[in-house]
C-alpha cells in the first residue's frame, strides 16, 4: 500500500471522530522484517472514552499462509480499534495493539469478527500496575469500511475488545458469541479498564 493509501486511512478515521479530537496523539511502533505500524488515539471526550485505531495492517491483503505466492491485490484488508473509558494510564498499550495490527504479516494471520489473537501477557500498564488482559476478542466497529480502488476489498475496521485468560480460554471452548452472552448477563461493561473477569458457568 502506498503512502497516500494510509493517507486515505487517517483521514477515514479523522473524520469519523472529528467530534472526539481535531487531531490524533500518533505512535509508530516497528517490529523487525515489519513495516511500521501507526498507532492513532483520540480522546478522551467528555464520556472519557479513549480510541486507538492502527493504520498500517490494510497495506497489505490477508491470505492464506499455506500459499507459496502472496496475492499483492485480492483478499481482505483490516485496520484494528480499541475503545477503553481512560484510566489514566494505557503504558504499552500502543505496542500491543501494533503487535495485532502486525499479525497478518508476522504469523499469517487472517484478522476477522469473532476471531481471537492472544499476546500472551498483559496488553498495557494502568496505574494500579499491569493490567490482567492478555488477548483480544475481533468484532464488528462503528466505522465504516474504507472503499478501494478496484479490485481491492474495503479496508475493514475491527474492534479489539481486551480480555483475560480466563475469558479467552472460554472463547476457545465455546465461541465468541457464547462470552458476549456472558458479559451481557454478568453486567459486565468491557469499555472499563478495571473491570472484573466474566466468570461463565
Amino acid at each position: 500500500m502506498m503512502s497516500d493509501d494510509l493517507d486515505r486511512v487517517r483521514e477515514h478515521v479523522r473524520r469519523h471522530f472529528a467530534d472526539v479530537a481535531a487531531e490524533p496523539d500518533t505512535a509508530r511502533v516497528t517490529f523487525l522484517g515489519v513495516e511500521p505500524i501507526e498507532v492513532l488515539r483520540f480522546g478522551p471526550g467528555p464520556d472519557r472514552m479513549v480510541h486507538y485505531v492502527s493504520a498500517g495492517c490494510s497495506r497489505h491483503p490477508m491470505g492464506d499462509p499455506g500459499q507459496l505466492v502472496a496475492d499483492p491485490v485480492h483478499g481482505p484488508r483490516a485496520e484494528i480499534v480499541v475503545r477503553l473509558r481512560s484510566s489514566g494510564s494505557d503504558t504499552g498499550l500502543a505496542r500491543s495493539l501494533a503487535a495485532v495490527a502486525a499479525a497478518p504479516v508476522v504469523e499469517g494471520v487472517v484478522l476477522a469478527p469473532d476471531g481471537l489473537i492472544d499476546l500472551g501477557g498483559p496488553l498495557w500498564t494502568g496505574p494500579s500496575g499491569p493490567v490482567p488482559f492478555t488477548a483480544v476478542l475481533l468484532g464488528q466497529s462503528d466505522i465504516a469500511d474504507l472503499p478501494q480502488p478496484e479490485p481491492r476489498e474495503p479496508v475493514r475496521f475491527l474492534s479489539a475488545t481486551p480480555i483475560t485468560a480466563t475469558e479467552a480460554a472460554w472463547v476457545r471452548l465455546k465461541g465468541a458469541d457464547a462470552m458476549r452472552d456472558a458479559w451481557q448477563q454478568d453486567g459486565v461493561d468491557v469499555l472499563d479498564q478495571r473491570r472484573r473477569a466474566a466468570e461463565p458457568s
